[in-house]
């Protein structure tokens, strides 16, 4: 099932991707939710992000670029950060670049979506607290990464990790293949079996150091290929069976300092 907000006439819904048309939802999509009889055409409807996260949480160099490059075992404590809620757009929304910063980086890719509440859980536990899928764009300003090796204010900027289309219910992340083009031009194409850190061993890690609740999104890493973006540039992220994240690039007014 493919879950997704949107507007329409100034107001924000919920709603089903069925057919090619939308079914309006109404109540809680992680507990107990009903269709309200209301459908659209996708052509009336403005898309919005799919879900307004609990909280988003991105896991760093998590890709090789060939089978043959796995470890034999990955990491004992990967690199976990997170995003601010205040980044999240959707797709057609505008990635806007700060004035301070000339370029940034595209990332496509998988985003987790957890349905229940989960603590310490194993891996085989793992799949049961999934609500669904979606596909994340971990946008990033390298200049901002401190020296220390902080990363925060570097993914941070608003407008810096847009999701989207939808939250797909039925989907096996494991033949999953994500892409990105650029302009037209594809520049990512990876299977998750090139995942360093599994799904299952990152959000088991994750739930052992926090407890994770329904709407918290889970970014699981960025295949080879990922470019810089500039002005009047577009970014297409894509995985079959979720659809396509599409966004124009524009140049913002820097509001404060920062240098």
């Amino acid at each position: 099932m493919k879950f997704l907000r949107f507007m329409i006439e100034g107001e924000k819904k919920k709603g089903v991707l069925e057919d090619g048309r939308v079914k309006e939802v109404s109540g809680d999509i992680f507990k107990a939710w009903g269709f309200t009889g209301e459908t659209y055409a996708t052509e009336e409807i403005e898309w919005l992000a799919p879900l307004e996260p609990n909280q988003v949480i991105g896991i760093g160099a998590n890709y090789v670029a060939e089978v043959d490059d796995l470890p034999e075992k990955g990491p004992d404590m990967p690199v976990f950060f997170f995003k601010p809620n205040s980044s999240v757009v959707g797709p057609s929304d505008t990635i806007q670049i700060p004035g301070t910063v000339d370029e940034v980086k595209f990332e496509s890719e998988l985003a987790v979506v957890i349905g229940k509440e989960a603590s310490g859980l194993k891996e085989e536990e793992v799949q049961e607290h999934i609500f669904g899928y979606t596909i994340g764009n971990d946008v990033t300003a390298p200049q901002y990464f401190h020296e220390n090796g902080h990363w925060t204010l570097g993914k941070a900027f608003d407008t810096f990790t847009p999701l989207g289309p939808v939250v797909e219910t039925e989907f096996n992340h494991k033949k999953a293949v994500v892409e990105a083009d650029h302009n037209g031009e594809r520049k990512q194409s990876s299977s998750t079996k090139l995942m360093i850190v599994t799904i299952e061993r990152m959000i088991s890690y994750l739930s052992h150091v926090m407890t994770l609740q329904p709407g918290d999104v889970i970014l699981t890493g960025s295949p080879a290929g990922a470019e810089f973006l500039k002005e009047n540039d577009e970014i297409d992220c894509r995985i079959e069976g979720i659809g396509s994240l599409k966004n124009a690039v524009s140049k913002a007014k820097q509001t404060t300092t920062v240098s």
